[in-house]
């Protein structure tokens, strides 16, 4: 007999909750997913004080999943929403941003590309246009490079629009205790830094480019990074300002290029490794995202945005293709909530895991 989500949430509807109601009723079953015979979802409490409380009620649910005709292994996550002015990652309150001015004019430097003190690697993520899912890689690798006991520090170069705050589940603001450096905030064993941590998610930057070269300077040599093996680099989309300072700047260890495997996508992620191959940055390997999706109804397997396009080009080029990510709802799912997929288990963070594990093996991570 084969499970259905359908099967699996009527089965919820049995496990009440103390207060009233049933995980399904009160919209707490997050990112369900039916893989043959094996069960995954999120249960996503209020609050962390109730999370706490819940528990028993995982137990119970996993327990109750795993009994369903047709089901080999159930796998039930808790999570819960943060309070406003509150974090998942611990830090300095969210109400004022810290004592250190953000933005300005970079600071000379002489002597060409420099090492930044106690990072091994920088490895950036970049792509040459946006939507390719470039952000989702960045934090998913970062974590899967974690999982492997690597210390990984991400950076969220994207100033005009960072995204890794919300996908890495981090609110608070962080500290500067001396008003000169910035301590980053750590989740899901990242240690972390976003100009989106320094001011409201509504709040516009419209800085020119001086303005964004100082700040990602700052972001990059002000923080107090400690001992990283990698920091992840997440950069803005396209062949601009930030990737050509950056490059110019700072050794690189190498890029990731990401992109999905349409034609119009290819061509700007072209235009990217072009871009690094004149900056003298190595390419480490192409990405391919949203490769395929798979129903997870009756698993029939669609190449949505076609399929090959990027193993050709990494062909082309003589780099390696480090992976092909499938398209899946469980991936927006798990960014929106703040627990990057490849924080759990399952066919996508298995991808990612084997991306980490190649980037290790070659020392590049």
């Amino acid at each position: 007999m084969t499970v259905t989500r359908d099967d699996v949430l009527k089965a919820l509807t049995r496990l009440t909750l103390p207060d009233g109601g049933d995980v399904v009723s009160r919209d707490l079953v997050r990112a369900l997913s039916v893989e043959g015979g094996t069960v995954r979802f999120v249960l996503e409490a209020p609050d962390p004080e109730t999370g706490r409380r819940m528990e028993g009620i995982r137990r119970a649910a996993e327990e109750l999943v795993a009994g369903l005709p047709g089901v080999g292994k159930a796998t039930v996550a808790l999570t819960a929403h943060q309070p406003k002015g509150q974090g998942a990652a611990g830090g300095a309150s969210a109400g004022e941003p810290p004592k250190l001015k953000i933005g300005g004019h970079p600071t000379p430097q002489q002597g060409g590309p420099q090492k930044v003190p106690g990072i091994d690697r920088i490895l950036v993520v970049a792509s040459g246009k946006g939507g390719v899912g470039k952000s989702t890689v960045s934090a998913n690798l970062a974590v899967a490079l974690a999982k492997q006991g690597r210390r990984v520090g991400l950076l969220d170069a994207d100033i005009y629009g960072p995204s890794q705050p919300r996908m890495m589940g981090v609110k608070d603001r962080p500290d500067s205790p001396d008003g000169k450096t910035i301590v980053p905030l750590q989740a899901h064993g990242v240690k972390m830094m976003s100009i989106g941590l320094m001011v409201s998610e509504e709040q516009a930057l419209v800085w020119r480019g001086p303005m964004l070269m100082g700040a990602l300077q700052q972001l990059l040599n002000q923080v107090q990074w400690g001992e990283l093996d990698v920091l992840i680099i997440d950069l803005p989309p396209g062949t601009g300002d930030v990737q050509l300072t950056l490059c110019q700047r700072t050794i690189m260890t190498g890029a990731l290029i990401v992109s999905t495997p349409q034609d119009v996508a290819l061509l700007d992620a072209r235009k990217a490794i072009n871009m690094f191959q004149m900056l003298k940055t190595p390419i480490l390997g192409l990405i391919e995202n949203m490769s395929s999706y798979v129903c997870p109804n009756c698993g029939h397997e669609e190449h949505l945005f076609g399929h090959g396009g990027v193993a050709a080009e990494a062909r082309k080029l003589g780099v390696p293709l480090l992976g092909e990510l499938p398209l899946s709802l469980d991936v927006r799912l798990a960014g929106d909530a703040g627990t990057p997929i490849a924080a759990g288990e399952g066919p996508v963070a298995e991808a990612y895991a084997a991306i980490a594990g190649k980037l290790i093996a070659e020392g590049k991570a």
